[in-house]
């Protein structure tokens, strides 16, 4: 929990680098693809970026012209005032040209991104709303919305900014070494090559170190903040445990851990602070001593003295982002690495153009499992569904029931093509489940689960869900039906009351009955109830349940329930343990068998009663 509290403000610096190497870099060319279009912007940026280093490379020139004249004591003040106009105005022109051709660099690099990234982000999410059901079982909500958000947003940022800042320090760097030695000699090129790059190096290794020990901090900060928020959110647990004592145990542990790991950090600071100190600024001062014997020797002119202080400065500076520039591209490598994963992946075959007059369709709504055995991808040495066969007629209700883990949620997923079966049959209207295609199939159907979760829209915009074409008396009669109309009414803006996140705003019950209300206007021949009733209160369930036989009328429906006393009037009940069918019937024929199932299931739960 504290290395998921502390991502939410390190998530780029957590993400994975990919090493820089021919493979890793060919794939990151695929990117490049969805420029598409916008391929002249992407030039016409270089372009732009090339006007940028160069009018860079201008500037220690210009400027080192100006810091020079105060060296020269040969010119009148007359003389030295026209000169200093002069600079000055070239500097200001200078700044105009850099001005301009900076704002065409990033405009220019900003919609070549922008463009790149819609094209990025529509094919990742196209591809997520399609994978299976067995790929979210096996990846958290969380990370998969990371590659969505966080990994694409670090790819924007090196394309709109650290591929361009790399490309110019790379030129700026070089370019400045060149001139440092066309304006000055060898001498001084050999001295700044001696002192100032592994003075730079060391440094950016150091602060690799301490930036280390910071987020190795910000977990341990986030540990103790975790213990805060648990203990609050639980107070009543606390306090009727009477675990205060304990609480604040666990606090100070984490706590005195903190400090001990801060002391850790404060020294590795303080030498980091030293290094800086003594090497850094020595290596300056060394520099300039080297540039003042020359300069008194005679072998340096006060325009070169300028010039080479100023190109230093930009050299140094370039170097000095070099790392941070790579390490960001290396980062932006690794996330497209992770969404080309995502877009590349195994999708189920579905028809987006939503056909509504498919070739094949399940009309009929008849259901049938012949032999049918299945394990969970993820758990291939542990069987759900051993051997099962049923067959349920068009328009009956069949109800599922049995201990937890029996295997009733899966015969659902099943019917669902959530997965496919591993062997034998599962047949509707007579075809082969696979022979259908995934649109058409699921088109007929829909599910009313025990935990409905609704869209953070308005009532109307989740009823519609069913049906994104229906009109406004579709869903009033589709609400009333679900015996939702009366408390929607009731509400001050109706159907445009907003839900809240997940449907928070409203009560289990009312929850309920939209999922129903939204199942209505689908109109769907197959109907799937997932403990629907199970945790409502008496009243709810009444409501809920009304609006449930209303629904199931003229449908096929699949029944899962462990309330027994609301499948009594099912037209078959099918009865699971550990994935095979132990009794199937109707209530009164399995309440007749003598120590069935079924029978002592409803004693259990009549006892409990």
């Amino acid at each position: 929990m504290a290395k998921q509290n502390r991502a939410g403000n390190n998530d780029k610096q957590d993400l994975p680098k990919a090493k820089l190497t021919k493979e890793n870099l060919k794939k990151s060319l695929r990117l490049f693809k969805y420029i598409g279009q916008h391929r002249w912007k992407f030039l016409l940026g270089l372009i732009f970026l090339l006007g940028t280093a160069i009018t860079g490379l201008c500037f220690p020139f210009i400027s080192g012209k100006m810091i020079g004249l105060f060296g020269s004591t040969d010119k009148t003040e007359a003389v030295f005032n026209k000169e200093l106009v002069r600079v000055g105005g070239y500097l200001i022109v200078l700044l105009l040209i850099q001005g301009v051709v900076s704002f065409g660099r990033v405009y220019m690099f900003s919609m070549v991104t922008e463009n790149m990234l819609k094209g990025l982000r529509n094919d990742a999410f196209k591809r997520l709303v399609q994978m299976p059901m067995g790929f979210f079982s096996q990846n958290q909500v969380s990370e998969l919305n990371s590659r969505i958000a966080t990994d694409i947003n670090v790819i924007s940022e090196a394309f709109s900014t650290n591929i361009a800042e790399l490309i110019r320090q790379i030129i700026v760097g070089i370019g400045g070494l060149v001139l440092i030695y066309t304006v000055t000699s060898w001498d001084m090129v050999k001295w700044f090559l001696i002192v100032i790059p592994p003075v730079t190096i060391v440094a950016i290794v150091f602060g690799k170190r301490i930036r280390k020990f910071s987020r190795a901090m910000q977990d341990k900060i986030a540990e103790s903040n975790v213990i805060v928020g648990e203990a609050l959110v639980g107070i009543s647990n606390v306090k009727t445990f009477t675990n205060e004592q304990y609480e604040i145990k666990r606090y100070e542990k984490v706590t005195e851990g903190i400090k001990e790991f801060g002391i850790k950090y404060g020294f590795f600071r303080g030498l980091f602070f030293t290094f800086i100190m003594i090497f850094v600024f020595g290596s300056i001062f060394f520099i300039l001593f080297v540039m003042l014997s020359m300069k008194i020797s005679g072998n340096l002119t006060s325009d070169q003295f300028g010039q080479f202080l100023m190109y230093a400065l930009f050299v140094a500076a370039s170097l000095g982002g070099l790392p941070e520039q790579i390490s960001s591209i290396q980062r932006a490598m690794g996330a497209s690495e992770r969404v080309f994963e995502l877009i590349d992946g195994n999708i189920e075959n579905i028809d987006l153009s939503f056909n509504k007059k498919p070739v094949q369709s399940a009309k009929q709504g008849e259901i049938e499992f012949r032999n049918i055995n299945f394990h969970y991808p993820s758990r291939p040495d542990y069987p759900v569904l051993k051997g099962v066969s049923f067959k349920v007629e068009k328009g009956q209700t069949v109800a599922l029931v049995g201990p937890s883990g029996s295997g009733k949620t899966t015969i659902a997923a099943l019917i669902l093509r959530f997965y496919d079966p591993v062997s034998g049959q599962l047949l509707i209207d007579g075809l082969d489940t696979r022979e259908y295609s995934l649109t058409t199939l699921r088109h007929q159907m829909a599910l009313v689960p025990q935990d409905v979760i609704l869209f953070a829209g308005s009532i109307k915009d989740n009823i519609l869900y069913g049906n994104p074409d229906a009109s406004t008396e579709d869903i009033r009669e589709a609400a009333r039906k679900a015996n939702a109309l009366d408390f929607i009414e009731g509400f001050p803006d109706k159907f445009e009351t907003r839900v809240g996140e997940r449907g928070v705003q409203l009560s289990g019950g009312q929850r309920q009955r939209i999922a129903i209300a939204r199942a209505v206007l689908k109109n769907p021949a197959i109907l799937i109830l997932d403990e629907a009733t199970s945790s409502l209160d008496s009243e709810s369930e009444h409501l809920v349940q009304e609006a449930l036989d209303k629904l199931m009328e003229g449908r096929t429906s699949i029944v899962i329930a462990h309330r027994l006393s609301t499948i009594r009037n099912a037209d078959k009940i099918v009865v699971l343990e550990k994935g095979i069918i132990k009794e199937t019937g109707t209530h009164n024929e399995l309440i007749a068998l003598n120590d069935g199932l079924y029978k002592n299931l409803s004693r259990l739960q009549f006892e409990v009663s």
